[in-house]
């Protein structure tokens, strides 16, 4: 099950973005300020986004608490494809076959590298000590790449910041996880006697607040292969430090399983980059840039 609740949950992560971009850009720029806000509290489409938002982390959650960090968080990578398919189904755009080729490509790897690197082990207890390095470590590293993009050009930018926002974007999945075992064993008012949901909470507003940033640092063509690629590295990286998930120790078939997670990456990068450039129907087929419009959900 953990693999059908990964794909739900990209699944309604593609949704959320595509819902909540029409609905944003259905005002026809007549409103403004709040007024926007007060449209799209009313607007149907964009409460459908938030509802598949939310439909969103309750599978990743499943999907987390059951399954490995290293199988869950590479196989969201998945909502950029679905990301495709509805804007071919529902928007009826035109889509370039380079970025079929590219979807194609991301699909065969991602399955070969789960297949052969053969994700599995974890601890649900981790120690304290280890848990305060990782979250430290990774927090540090956040808030050094975050200042870091506080100036210089837009691309030096958006690559810093992008980065940052993907770190911390990879901790609260490791957060969620945690908050999981968390539920399931003391309950849902227990739960909130324990320090992992407030951790969420506290990661998340921050992952929020770089991402934010990123998207009006510069182009997206930048930052979302960045967003995507960072997220499932760094989070497999946490899960086998806290949770001591490991991979096959067959050399050959681990390999084979590098080589196709560096493949994945590559034909993310030509997806994002040859997807069209806007939410509008048939765009022309030079238009090039990111799969999402203004936001990226890992």
């Amino acid at each position: 099950m953990t693999v059908i609740f990964a794909l739900l949950a990209a699944f309604c992560n593609a949704l959320n973005v595509t819902a909540q971009h029409l609905a944003s850009i259905g005002s026809q720029k007549k409103s403004k300020g709040w007024r926007f806000v007060a449209y799209l509290l009313k607007n149907p489409l964009w409460l459908f986004g938030w509802a598949a938002l939310g439909g969103g982390f309750v599978f990743q959650a499943l999907a987390l608490h059951d399954g490995q960090v290293s199988v869950v968080q590479p196989l969201l990578i998945t909502e950029l494809i679905f990301a495709l398919g509805l804007r071919l189904v529902w928007l009826r755009q035109s889509i370039r076959s380079a970025t079929w080729w590219a979807a194609a490509v991301t699909c065969l790897s991602l399955g070969v590298f789960l297949a052969t690197a053969e994700p599995k082990g974890g601890s649900p207890y981790p120690s304290t000590h280890v848990w305060a390095a990782a979250a430290g470590t990774t927090v540090g590293a956040a808030a050094v790449l975050a200042l870091l993009g506080m100036r210089g050009s837009p691309g030096r930018r958006t690559v810093l910041l992008a980065s940052a926002s993907a770190i911390m974007w990879a901790l609260v999945a490791i957060l969620v996880k945690t908050m999981t075992d968390t539920w399931s064993e003391f309950g849902v008012g227990g739960m909130f006697l324990h320090w992992p949901v407030y951790a969420l909470a506290a990661a998340g507003l921050g992952a929020e607040v770089v991402h934010q940033t990123t998207l009006g640092a510069g182009p997206l063509s930048i930052s979302q292969p960045l967003l995507v690629i960072v997220n499932p590295i760094v989070s497999i990286g946490l899960s086998v430090w806290i949770f001591d998930e490991y991979f096959t120790a067959d050399a050959p078939r681990l390999a084979l399983g590098s080589l196709a997670f560096v493949t994945m990456c590559a034909a993310v990068v030509v997806l994002t980059r040859t997807a069209p450039a806007t939410m509008s129907p048939s765009p022309s087929a030079a238009d090039a840039s990111p799969v999402g419009s203004d936001e990226a959900t890992y």
